[in-house]
């Protein structure tokens, strides 16, 4: 089974920033489209941002273009996402995923880790 790790995190205020981590096995990392994903309280989780596996293609929910960046380093096996003027309603917690397409919608493929938990305060 495919082991994700989210990090990074926690409180902030609204404004602010924050860069969040995921750790993928390298197998799952190279051959991929990884994304973010996020789930709010009471609600479905959603689709964040996906990059490709070279990094040359990008996608961002609408809610988030122009405040978030997804980016990966391949010599680390990670996927990160710098969250920039962060509002109270990004609040939820955040997943990393592989990334199939389907339906014209973006699906993580593996199980979901224990995701990352930001909180933004008005």
């Amino acid at each position: 089974q495919v082991q994700l790790v989210e990090s990074g995190g926690g409180l902030v205020q609204a404004g602010g920033s924050l860069r969040l981590s995921c750790a993928a096995p390298a197998r799952t990392f190279s051959n991929y489209r990884m994304g973010w994903f996020r789930q709010a309280p009471g609600k479905e989780r959603e689709f964040v941002a996906a990059i490709s596996w070279n990094g040359g293609s990008l996608n961002y929910a609408d809610f988030v273009k122009g405040r978030f960046t997804i980016s990966r380093d391949s010599a680390k096996n990670t996927l990160y996402l710098r969250m920039n003027s962060l509002k109270p309603e990004d609040t939820a917690v955040y997943y990393c995923n592989a990334i199939e397409t389907g339906a014209g919608s973006f699906q993580g493929i593996y199980d979901w880790g224990k995701g990352t938990l930001v909180t933004v305060s008005s």
